[in-house]
């Protein structure tokens, strides 16, 4: 028998000797294998990991006593013992080795600290020394992510098998006021058995709590445990509600084919529709990954539908889609969307995943990027999912892309002390039916042409060069030349005027064959910031004027626009040398852009920006005053010859509040033509926002009234973790709320929850209620059920 504090370094070895006591360390790798799925930080090191780690590493072991009983074949460590192996500590009031069993026990306030930062504490641990075979009573693990783990006891079997008794698994922190009262949210089973050559954790009379109340219970299911990060099995049910299809319950099934590729087999169950079929491949390769989906159903009561609807008339119905990301060296990227379907409706109808957007965009894209350099190619053609039925629909009128290419080029090195870009674009369009829209005006009809029947194909070429030079007063000169030309080949069917407005007695296409434009722009633009400093706060004011020389476009508007329709003058593109969206539409004659910026700092926290400013046509013909085939620079602004004016102005303080407001006013009256306001707050406790848009009467595109609307959101915190929120919006034209929504949410480090309710209103004046209910507990993944588009 030895006395006093003893302190014993060693290198474990085989046999019944004091080695064995101190490789008994290792017994905490019994609790450190994979347990249940929701223990995945402990996933990491299993009992023979921790044990072949590194066989050779010294140990330590302290101890008030170490006692050798050679009548009872026994070594005993006394009295605060220590044991340190390979990064592992292991504390107790005693630990004892028995030869004759060939057993390591550890007594008395156990406690385990791994190198990955698991606690693992018991009153008791009894192991064989080849970890074969094991108990622990009145176990207990606290992980890094304060995932925690309980049990009242522990079992090891055949070196395969641990059975924890009366488990608890939560991955909530105990109330520090409180911690007796039981967590948010916990996992009990009675029992808990862990394979480890099967991989798989199996749960017995498993039950969850919620703030210790059961709400749901199983009698058995299994699982793989958190080692195994692919494997079959069923995955979380969904629900979901229509009033078309009924309530829909979804079992999806996990098919681990390979590690690198998988399958997955959905059945969902609708009460008025029937049974919908879904699989889903997945294959990763070494660079990238693709997708094959298909669905399908029968549906059993296609008269839910409306009548007239696409839904209605079909009743044998599926999809095949698939889509694809690939790298192939740092700088490219390639990949497809794809999607075909027995009609137009059906993805969208069933929300099949990945597949359900209104408008799906099936392409094949490549992409390049080095640098400032940008490279982008692909083929487009565009699905519509709405109910109509063609003709009626926006099917035959959708274009093919045939294809769009872009590539932009900046050189490294100035030129002439300035920088040089190029950049070159192309693109194709097919269409079956042409797009023609029309608009009733208060004199005459007015119509566009928003896509042509047939073909067309549009190459454009450019260049621009600017250097900017600096006058010792500060003065900023930037001379900008610019050169554009392109070609274009039509091939369509369209004869006659194909766009009226008020203004124009109709505008022709041309004839079918190449059309060749060029444009060569010389401008200058002059920048003068001044920065005005005061007590506490600062202001520079830039005046900034430009001036664009260049002749009359050519066919400005006989021509397709396909990709410059949409125009919205505005402060943000006041100093753009081209207002036009698109190559489509060139912007021609001589003009002139001037206003001033403005960026203050004041104290406080305060700060604001500013800028104003009006652009003039000087000479040869206004574009914006021209109407194409569908009315581009039509109710602009820009139309007239000195334009509309256009403001923005901003606020914002450091505590959250900040405050915007765009507007354009008309050039003569100073009346608002068009306006957009937004004031928003967001701190800790309070989220508001609410916004105001004012849209004048615009004939020539079918607004033969102005448009007002306002909306507002907010979401406020009532307690530590709840918020209510809610939104709303309002047209004022017509006097009628079109939206409304509110929502309940909880939210801590361990639990998410939320409730949300939705009303909107069609033109039809038909409301469409939608509810939502989503959770998510940590580790344990989210589950949510919603309806949609539920008509009452």
């Amino acid at each position: 028998m030895g006395n006093g504090r003893k302190t014993v370094q060693h290198k474990p070895r085989r046999g019944p000797t004091v080695g064995h006591l101190l490789a008994g360390a290792g017994l905490l790798g019994l609790l450190a294998g994979p347990v249940p799925f929701v223990l995945p930080a402990l996933g990491q090191s299993g009992i023979d990991q921790l044990t072949a780690s590194n066989p050779d590493a010294p140990l330590l072991l302290q101890a008030d006593e170490l006692v050798y009983n050679n009548d009872d074949r026994t070594i005993s460590a006394i009295g605060n013992v220590r044991i340190d192996y390979d990064g592992t500590r292991l504390v107790a009031d005693r630990v004892i080795y028995i030869d004759d069993s060939a057993r390591m026990v550890a007594v008395g306030n156990v406690e385990i600290l791994q190198p990955d930062g698991v606690r693992l504490t018991a009153d008791e641990i009894d192991i064989t020394d080849d970890f074969r075979d094991g108990f622990l009573n009145t176990l207990r693990v606290v992980t890094p992510d304060n995932v925690r783990f309980a049990a009242e006891s522990a079992e090891r079997r055949d070196g395969e098998v641990t059975v924890f008794n009366q488990g608890l698994y939560t991955a909530c922190e105990p109330c520090e006021e409180r911690p007796e009262k039981a967590p948010l949210w916990q996992i009990k089973s009675q029992r808990t058995i862990w394979n480890s050559e099967e991989k798989t954790v199996r749960f017995e009379n498993a039950r969850f709590e919620f703030f210790g109340v059961p709400i749901a219970w199983l009698p058995v299911f299994t699982t793989a445990d958190p080692t195994v990060k692919r494997k079959t099995g069923f995955l979380t049910p969904g629900i979901s509600f229509a009033d078309e299809l009924g309530l829909g319950v979804s079992v999806p099934f996990f098919i681990n084919l390979a590690p690198n590729y998988d399958l997955t087999l959905t059945g969902t169950g609708y009460t008025r529709q029937g049974f919908l079929g879904e699989a889903e491949f997945r294959h990763r390769l070494e660079n990238g990954i693709y997708t094959l989906k298909i669905a399908g159903i029968q549906q059993a009561r296609p008269d839910a539908f409306g009548a007239g609807t696409v839904d209605r008339m079909e009743t044998t119905r599926g999809m095949i889609g698939t889509t694809g990301r690939f790298t192939i060296n740092p700088r490219w990227q390639f990949g497809w969307n794809g999607l075909l379907q027995t009609d137009k409706n059906f993805s969208r109808t069933y929300s099949v995943g990945g597949f359900s957007e209104y408008v799906f965009r099936n392409e094949a894209w490549l992409t390049g990027l080095a640098g400032r350099n940008h490279f982008d190619a692909r083929v487009m053609h565009f699905d519509v999912q709405e109910n109509v039925p063609d003709p009626f629909g926006s099917g035959p009128r959708q274009p093919t892309v045939l294809p769009s290419v872009d590539y932009d080029y900046v050189l490294s090195e100035p030129v002439a002390g300035g920088e040089l870009a190029f950049s070159l674009n192309t693109r194709g369009i097919v269409r079956d039916q042409a797009d023609t829209r029309l608009a009733a005006g208060p004199i005459n009809d007015n119509f566009a042409t928003f896509g042509t029947d047939g073909g067309s194909w549009r190459l454009t070429a450019e260049t621009e060069w600017k250097r900017t030079f600096t006058s010792p007063g500060g003065l900023l000169v930037t001379p900008i030349l610019h050169a554009q030309g392109d070609t274009t080949y039509l091939d369509v069917a369209a004869t006659g005027p194909l766009s009226q407005t008020m203004e124009t007695v109709g505008t022709p296409l041309a004839a079918n064959g190449t059309h060749w434009r060029g444009m060569a722009t010389a401008g200058i633009e002059a920048r003068w910031p001044v920065l005005v400093a005061g007590p506490g706060s600062s202001h520079v004011i830039e005046p900034v004027g430009q001036v664009f020389a260049r002749p009359d476009a050519p066919d400005d508007t006989v021509l397709p626009n396909e990709d410059a329709q949409s125009l919205v003058f505005d402060a943000s593109n006041l100093f753009s040398r081209d207002k036009f969206s698109g190559y489509d539409r060139l912007e021609g004659g001589v003009r002139a852009n001037v206003g001033v910026r403005y960026n203050g700092q004041f104290g406080g926290g305060w700060s604001a920006t500013a800028l104003v400013g009006q652009s003039f046509h000087l000479a040869g013909d206004n574009p914006y005053d021209d109407a194409d085939l569908v009315n581009a620079g039509a109710d602009s602004g820009l139309e007239t010859d000195r334009s509309d004016y256009v403001a923005h102005a901003g606020v914002r303080h450091g505590s959250g509040f900040s405050a915007t407001a765009d507007a354009r006013f008309d050039e003569t009256t100073f009346a608002v033509r068009r306006a957009e306001t937004g004031l928003s707050f967001t701190n800790s406790t309070i989220a508001l926002a609410a916004n105001y848009a004012v849209q004048k009467a615009q004939p020539t595109y079918g607004f033969a009234a102005d448009r007002h609307e306002v909306s507002g959101s907010g979401s406020v915190r009532f307690a530590e973790y709840w918020r209510v929120l809610g939104a709303a919006k309002f047209d004022i034209t017509n006097d009628r709320l079109t939206a409304r929504s509110i929502g309940l949410a909880y939210d801590d480090e361990c639990f998410s929850f939320l409730f949300s309710y939705e009303e909107t209103v069609d033109t039809t004046e038909a409301v469409n209620r939608n509810f939502g209910v989503y959770f998510r507990a940590r580790t344990l993944g989210d589950i949510g059920a919603s309806s949609t588009s539920v008509d009452f």
